[in-house]
């Protein structure tokens, strides 16, 4: 396994979710991005985000941020980057996520899977999150590697009434 730091790659900001069968696409949910590593016998580093999630199935940012409910707290988990010791990174996104489905069958206490929806479908999903009052849509090219830092092959598009945009303006 590699000795080097497991740093996220960051999508970039988009104006229109793709519609075409090379993306995947996630509902963005609005918590705390993290890289979890568990060194032990079956290894694994997986990347995604912590979030409360309400009934009504809306993250609750100012939930998770006040901590009053550490412990309804999930990990959406929406990529893998190593199991088992191996590096997966240079693996296609649709090899290792469903690498990620196959580890989280054996129901991984905290850890959830965050579902995706394929092609052209993006466009259409991304409305009804916006419909819903969820942050957005995370869309990604299914034959790419992980790679570290910001790229053009994952696109944030996110939903301009959402309490996180509200968030971002008053920091402004």
């Amino acid at each position: 396994m590699c000795k080097t730091a497991f740093l996220p790659c960051i999508p970039t900001r988009g104006e229109r979710v793709p519609a075409h069968p090379d993306w995947l696409h996630e509902i963005k949910h609005d918590g705390y991005r993290l890289v979890v590593q568990l060194i032990k016998a079956d290894r694994f580093v997986i990347d995604g985000e912590a979030v409360l999630l309400g009934v009504d199935v809306i993250s609750d940012f100012a939930g998770l941020h006040g901590r009053q409910f550490d412990h309804e707290v999930q990990f959406c988990a929406f990529d893998i980057m190593v199991e088992g010791g191996d590096d997966l990174r240079p693996q296609p996104l649709f090899l290792r996520k469903g690498m990620l489905a196959r580890m989280l069958k054996r129901r991984v206490d905290g850890i959830v899977l965050s579902e995706f929806e394929r092609g052209e479908i993006g466009p259409d999903l991304f409305k009804a999150a916006c419909q819903m009052g969820l942050e957005g849509v995370v869309s990604k090219r299914r034959d790419r590697p992980y790679r570290a830092g910001r790229s053009p092959h994952l696109v944030k598009v996110k939903n301009p009434s959402s309490p996180a945009m509200n968030r971002a303006k008053d920091l402004f």
